[in-house]
């Protein structure tokens, strides 16, 4: 049987909240109770919004919490190479094509003919009515500083399966979810794989990262379950394993919202500062 390998993959965009901290123990303490590992790995893709004392206070708040990560963190703006390489062997098979369209234009493509109707979202966001599918030559050279899109209807054909299907255990319980190719058509669409402000994008970059560093159970939030699908095609595509997933409740406000960066009252900081302990944060989170 493989090792226990999960990873905690914070964005350095703000400070760490109880969110965070429920998740980041959780994998923590499931890693040390399978005698496994646990990685750290620091999502910085998005230079523009990432900033290095969001950085340092993560290590600081995690080794506050009592977590240790048992290698080097693994840094993404030091793998932009490798995301590269992947985007240039999806181009080369003619998986896809660049995308010029802005948020209003899609929102504006995707109600019509019906005006005024509501456009579909799926896991990605909007889902993409494939207006620049059709306009490129994929014949031609890798197109540097444009957004890439992947032709879901040409991918799936690319891996010949009729169903795409992973392991969860957040039940406690071994069960197997799949989705089926011909939903991950409607449902999901031609996602982004890299943006033209910077290289890649979560959906390549975290299945390329987990398969790096040899992760074989993904702890996550269930706001990211649906985005699985796309992983274990991106897996598919790119001949890389499927980690068994594990994903958890959220931690929410006092109005069941699920919490965010901007909510600086519940940061770990402040908690810090406020004189609470660790095990503090552990009540707190249900831990």
């Amino acid at each position: 049987m493989a090792d226990f390998i999960t990873r905690f993959a914070p964005s350095p965009t703000g400070p760490l909240h109880l969110g965070h901290a429920y998740s980041a123990l959780l994998a923590h303490d499931m890693a040390r109770a399978a005698g496994g590992k646990f990685l750290l790995r620091v999502e910085d893709i998005d230079s523009t919004r990432s900033r290095p004392e969001w950085e340092d206070q993560i290590y600081e708040d995690l080794t506050w919490l009592g977590i240790t990560w048992d290698e080097e963190p693994l840094r993404q703006s030091d793998r932009l190479s490798d995301y590269k390489r992947a985007l240039h062997a999806l181009w080369n098979r003619a998986l896809l094509y660049p995308c010029t369209c802005t948020r209003r234009d899609i929102a504006a493509a995707s109600s019509a003919p019906q005006e005024g109707a509501e456009p579909a979202f799926g896991p990605d966001g909007m889902i993409y009515p494939g207006t620049c599918r059709a306009k490129t030559d994929r014949n031609l050279g890798f197109p540097e500083h444009e957004a890439l899109r992947l032709d879901m209807q040409d991918a799936l054909g690319a891996t010949d399966r009729s169903e795409f299907c992973y392991n969860e255990q957040s039940s406690g319980k071994d069960e197997i979810l799949c989705t089926s190719a011909q939903n991950m058509v409607h449902d999901v669409g031609d996602i982004v794989l890299s943006r033209r402000d910077f290289l890649g994008s979560y959906h390549l970059s975290v299945v390329l990262d987990d398969a790096a560093q040899g992760v074989t159970h993904v702890v996550r939030g269930k706001d990211i379950q649906p985005a699985t699908q796309i992983h274990v095609l991106l897996q598919n595509l790119l001949g890389l394993p499927t980690p068994i997933y594990h994903h958890h409740g959220l931690i929410r406000d006092e109005n069941g919202k699920r919490l965010a960066k901007r909510d600086d009252a519940r940061a770990i900081a402040t908690y810090r500062a406020e004189g609470k302990s660790p095990d503090d944060i552990r009540r707190m989170v249900g831990l």
